[in-house]
C-alpha cells in the first residue's frame, strides 16, 4: 500500500473514531436532556390536572371525556390523584391504568415527595400535592411521542452527516496527500535516473525548511560522498595497476632476454636475482595492498581489545631492527607516562603496521638511519613522536604526503609505493587519534596524539 493511501485512510479512520465518540456523546445528552424535559412536563401535567380537579368547576365526568377527546389526537397525560389514605380519588382512564399504584408505590411517593421511573417505553412520576392543608398522590404517566421523533430524527441526521462527512474527508485526504507528497513523487524520479554512471547529479533542493527537502539535502550529501569515494577508487585501481604493472613487466622482461640465446651461469644468476628482486617488491606492495584493505573496513568490523601501546612499539622496535641491520632506532619513555595512559581499546595488528611504517620511513629518508621515539603526556593527550634528521619536507610535499600513492621528490631515490603514510593515517584516525608532521631545521616530525578523554 502507498504512503499516500495509507495516510489517507488513516486520516478518515482518526476522524472517524472522533466523529463517533462525538457522535454518541451529542446523542447520549440528547436523551438525557429529553428524559429529564419530559419528567419536568409530567410533573406540570399531573399538578394542572390536580388542580384542575380540585379547584375548577368542571366534574369528574367531564374531565373525563376531555381526556379521551385529547388522546384521538395527541399522547395525553394519564393522571391518578390518591389521598392520604391511598383511596384512588380520580383517575382519567381506570381501564386502561398505565402505572398499576399499589400501597408500596404510594408509599414510596409520599415518603420521598417525588419519584421517578420507566414503564416499558412510558415515563411515568409520582408527586405529592398540597391542597387544604392535605397531602395528595399524584401520579402522572406519558409517552414522549415528540421527544422521541426529536432524537430519532437527530440520529438518523447524524448517521448521515457522518458518512457524508467521512466520503469528503477520503477525498479530501486523497487531494491533499497527493499534493504533500507531489514533491516525494518528483524525488523519487529524479532518483530514478541517477546510476552509477551519473552519480554527478543531484536532486532538486528548495528553500523551505521542511522535512522533504532535508531530505534531498541529505541524500545529495550522500550522493557527493559516493562519488568521492568512486572517483577515489578508481584513482586507487589505476594506481595498482600502474603499480603492479612495472614489476610485472621488468620481470617479463628479464625472462624473456634470458630466454631468447645462452647465457653463462654469473647472467643467469644475475637475471634471477632481479627478477627475485621485483618478485620481493610485489609481495611488499601486495602487504601493503592488504594493509589498506584491512584498515579500510567499517570500525565496527574491526575486532578492538585492551592493548599497551608501549607493548607495540616494543614490538615495532624490534622487528625494523631485526629486518634492517643498519638501521638505529631508540625508544624513550617519559618517566611521567602512568601504565594507564599506554593502555586504550585498538587493533594491536593495525597499530604495529602504523608503527613500523613510521619507524620505517624515518629511518629509511635520513642519512644516518636513525629514528628516535618519544613518548609523553601533555595534558589529557598521550603524545608519540617519530624523529629523523636529514633533508626536509618541502611544504608543498606536506599538503599531500597522507594521500595514497603520492611520493615526494625527496622519496624517489628510495623505493616505496606512496601507501604507508596514507595506511597510517587511516589506521591513526580509526583509532580515533590524530596525526601531525612538521619538517624544519633539519628534523622532520611525525606525532600521533591519542586523547585520554575520548573513549575507542
Amino acid at each position: 500500500m502507498k504512503v499516500r493511501t495509507r495516510l489517507t485512510l488513516l486520516f478518515t479512520f482518526v476522524t472517524a473514531m472522533l466523529m463517533i465518540f462525538y457522535g454518541i456523546a451529542v446523542y447520549y445528552s440528547s436523551s438525557e436532556a429529553r428524559e429529564t424535559s419530559f419528567y419536568a412536563q409530567l410533573r406540570n401535567e399531573g399538578v394542572a390536572k390536580a388542580n384542575l380537579f380540585f379547584q375548577s368547576t368542571l366534574s369528574e365526568k367531564e374531565m373525563h371525556r376531555l381526556y379521551k377527546n385529547n388522546t384521538k389526537t395527541i399522547n395525553e397525560v394519564q393522571v391518578a390523584i390518591y389521598d392520604p389514605e391511598f383511596n384512588l380519588i380520580y383517575h382519567d382512564d381506570s381501564k386502561v391504568d398505565y402505572v398499576k399504584e399499589d400501597p408500596k408505590m404510594l408509599s414510596g411517593i409520599l415518603k420521598n415527595k417525588e419519584i421517578s421511573f420507566f414503564i416499558n417505553d412510558l415515563q411515568a412520576i409520582g408527586t405529592v400535592y398540597t391542597h387544604n392543608g392535605k397531602e395528595y398522590l399524584v401520579t402522572a404517566a406519558g409517552y414522549d411521542q415528540y421527544g422521541y421523533n426529536s432524537i430519532n430524527h437527530l440520529l438518523t441526521i447524524s448517521i448521515i452527516a457522518f458518512i457524508s462527512i467521512l466520503i469528503l474527508i477520503y477525498l479530501a485526504g486523497i487531494f491533499l496527500s497527493k499534493k504533500a507528497l507531489n514533491p516525494l513523487s518528483e524525488m523519487v524520479e529524479q532518483i530514478k535516473r541517477i546510476t552509477a554512471g551519473k552519480l554527478q547529479l543531484r536532486l532538486k533542493t528548495t528553500k523551505e525548511k521542511d522535512e522533504l527537502n532535508e531530505l534531498a539535502q541529505n541524500f545529495n550529501g550522500m550522493l557527493e560522498r559516493l562519488e568521492n569515494s568512486f572517483d577515489a577508487q578508481k584513482h586507487f585501481v589505476s594506481n595498482i595497476s600502474h603499480e603492479l604493472r612495472t614489476p610485472l613487466s621488468a620481470i617479463i622482461t628479464e625472462l624473456e632476454l634470458a630466454s631468447e640465446k645462452e647465457h653463462t651461469k654469473e647472467e643467469y644468476q644475475e637475471t634471477i636475482r632481479f627478477a627475485l628482486d621485483d618478485a620481493r617488491n610485489m609481495v611488499k606492495l601486495s602487504n601493503s595492498l592488504m594493509d589498506l584493505a584491512k584498515a579500510s573496513y567499517d570500525p565496527n568490523e574491526i575486532s578492538f581489545s585492551e592493548i599497551r601501546l608501549d607493548e607495540i612499539l616494543l614490538e615495532s622496535y624490534s622487528k625494523i631492527i631485526k629486518e634492517n641491520s643498519e638501521y638505529k632506532v631508540s625508544l624513550n619513555i617519559d618517566s611521567e607516562v602512568e601504565e594507564p595512559q599506554l593502555t586504550l581499546q585498538g587493533n594491536e595488528y593495525l597499530l604495529q603496521v602504523a608503527f613500523n611504517n613510521l619507524i620505517d620511513n624515518a629511518c629509511k629518508y635520513s642519512p644516518e638511519h636513525t629514528c628516535c621515539i618519544d613518548v609523553k603526556t601533555h595534558a589529557s593527550s598521550l603524545i608519540i613522536s617519530f624523529t629523523n634528521t636529514g633533508v626536509i619536507i618541502s611544504q608543498e610535499d606536506l599538503q599531500h604526503i597522507f594521500e595514497p600513492f603520492y611520493r615526494s621528490e625527496n622519496s624517489k631515490e628510495e623505493k616505496g609505493y606512496g601507501i604507508g603514510l596514507f595506511l597510517t593515517e587511516k589506521i591513526i584516525h580509526l583509532h580515533h587519534a590524530m596525526i601531525k608532521v612538521t619538517s624544519e631545521n633539519n628534523k622532520t616530525v611525525f606525532m600521533v596524539i591519542f586523547d585520554f578523554s575520548i573513549g575507542i
